[in-house]
């Protein structure tokens, strides 16, 4: 009886060993997986948010997507990501289609500092906005070579277009086109006899043929945004003030002659002026001889 309460006393002790030692080891994983959770959701930057699931390379070849990215973020230079950006583009495989680099002024004002010098200072922004192609292959690649250029990121736009069943749409129609435009051509060489018939035909021939290339255009089109995908990048930073010094233009007053100078100018001045009307009246010698012989004329008739 006793080796029977003593057994039944030992198996309580054990169980609750072990029902003990269970929840240590949850809790201790529990406080595991918070702590790896936590250092994950430390690690995770704006940089590591940029790229998507959307532009990496599709497994299936099936299907072919047309991707896009849209992105605006803060640098530290705008000109000197943008130099990045560009040899990132070349380096894999794509192209620069357009980029709008410039400085927008915010705001100038010029403070005289001294007599001959004045202190300007402004304000200005420095944008650029960039549009690339790159490889579909490479467009995940490329945007994470980008996020490293990345200050701030303001957001960023990633679509993934299903265009495998337009491309078989129009790979149908230009199939369709062709079949029709031979039978065509053939009733027309071999039963179009009156020249109406054959005009209507060759009208219908020509649709035909439009109809025809403009799937097939359309089929190169998406092809090229399939294989070639688009980012669309808008890329700024902090203001910048810039100050400079600048000599100060002279004013008027400071080339005006002193007094005498001044006064003898004006004394050749006033001689220029009785000068003038001298000649003047030696100008007008004719008439003061006409009116000499008038007078002298009319004292000779009074005394007649």
């Amino acid at each position: 009886m006793k080796q029977n309460f003593r057994t039944g006393v030992a198996l309580l002790m054990l169980s609750v060993l072990v029902y003990a030692c269970k929840d240590q080891v949850a809790e201790n994983y529990d406080q595991t997986v918070e702590a790896t959770e936590a250092v994950d959701t430390a690690s995770v930057t704006q940089k590591d948010i940029v790229s998507s699931s959307a532009a990496k390379e599709n497994p299936k070849p099936n299907r072919k997507f047309i991707r896009t990215a849209d992105i605006k973020f803060k640098v530290k230079d705008v000109a000197k990501s943008t130099y990045v950006i560009e040899d990132a583009t070349s380096k894999f495989g794509g192209f620069v289609t357009y980029t709008d680099l410039k400085s927008e002024i915010l705001e100038k004002d010029q403070t005289k500092v001294s007599q001959d010098s004045s202190l300007i200072t402004t304000k200005y922004a420095v944008t650029n906005e960039i549009t690339i192609r790159v490889p579909n292959k490479q467009l995940d690649t490329v945007i994470k070579t980008i996020a490293n250029q990345i200050d701030f990121l303001d957001y960023r736009i990633i679509k993934a277009v299903d265009v495998s069943l337009k491309l078989l749409s129009n790979q149908l129609a230009q199939k369709r086109g062709e079949t029709s435009q031979k039978r065509l051509e053939n009733a027309i060489n071999s039963k179009g006899k009156k020249l109406d018939n054959v005009i209507d035909a060759e009208d219908k021939l020509d649709s035909k043929k439009e109809n025809h290339d403009q799937a097939k255009l359309e089929n190169l089109s998406l092809n090229d945004q399939v294989n070639f995908s688009t980012l669309s990048l808008s890329i700024y930073q902090n203001e910048t003030v810039k100050q400079e010094m600048i000599p100060n233009e002279k004013s008027i007053n400071a080339y005006r002659p002193n007094i005498g100078l001044q006064i003898w100018d004006s004394i050749k001045t006033g001689w220029f002026i009785l000068e003038a009307i001298i000649a003047f009246v030696f100008q007008l010698w004719g008439i003061a001889l006409l009116g000499f012989l008038i007078w002298f004329g009319y004292k000779k008739f009074q005394k007649k």
